[in-house]
């Protein structure tokens, strides 16, 4: 038995009167896509789970495509839920995203819950021009209230400009390599999160390494671009450390 397959894609353009038409906006199978009510030159989109998944063997995808001047808001209507499925092997959810120059987008998904006996690999990667301006959120639930964690591997990759600013790997769970739940990781959290935030300014005024409360870290990263770590033993703390976090940022 094979799994779902299941794409959704997203263009974003300016529309020449000060604010954002979506031209394509095609969801497929579980990935629903819904417009919602923007604010200003800002467009919404909200990421609807039509079925249970991904589960075992599945492979998701989402491409989202911001122009010249756009912006873009992505959410999702609630957290994803790796589960065990009845197909057999890993799943997928691959994530793609292009901002073109002037362009703006805030990637703010509800954090994905690997449960006890799920197997999912995500991707996200992530090309900007120069000129582009983004916050990418990911938060990862290492299992459900009182349970053991699926196995989880992430990979995100951004380029800004043609250079690689930032190209890290996370695995977690039965059979992941050793030390992953240590000191030197997790440390016993059951919570991990990160923001990628890009801005021109950072260029000339870079982001200065700090602490921000005892669960996250503000970080530098070459070119305009910031990086925020955090872990947390639960969802709702890992959210209020990179909220605040973003704050420090302005």
């Amino acid at each position: 038995m094979t799994g779902v397959r299941a794409t959704a894609r997203i263009r974003a353009r300016a529309d020449g009167r000060g604010g954002t038409s979506l031209p394509v906006l095609e969801g497929e199978g579980p990935l629903a896509l819904r417009r919602t009510r923007g604010s200003g030159a800002e467009a919404r989109v909200v990421v609807v789970g039509a079925m249970s998944g991904p589960l075992g063997g599945d492979r998701f995808a989402v491409e989202a495509e911001v122009e010249d001047g756009a912006r873009l808001r992505v959410g999702s209507a609630a957290a994803t839920i790796a589960l065990p499925g009845q197909a057999k092997g890993e799943a997928r959810y691959d994530v793609r995203i292009s901002v073109a120059g002037g362009g703006e987008l805030l990637w703010l998904p509800e954090p994905l819950i690997s449960a006890r006996g799920s197997e999912l690999y995500v991707t996200t990667r992530v090309e900007l021009a120069a000129t582009a301006r983004l916050v990418l959120r990911e938060e990862q639930v290492l299992g459900r209230a009182g349970e053991e964690p699926g196995r989880l591997g992430s990979r995100l990759t951004v380029r800004v400009g043609g250079r690689t600013v930032l190209d890290q790997e996370l695995a977690c769970g039965p059979g992941a390599p050793g030390g992953w739940d240590g000191p030197a990781v997790l440390a016993g959290q059951r919570a991990v999160g990160q923001l990628v935030v890009v801005r021109p300014e950072f260029a000339t005024q870079p982001v200065v390494a700090r602490a921000v409360g005892d669960q996250a870290a503000v970080m530098p990263l070459a070119g305009p671009a910031a990086l925020v770590s955090a872990v947390a033993p639960d969802g709702l703390r890992l959210r209020r450390a990179l909220d605040e976090a973003l704050e420090h940022l302005g």
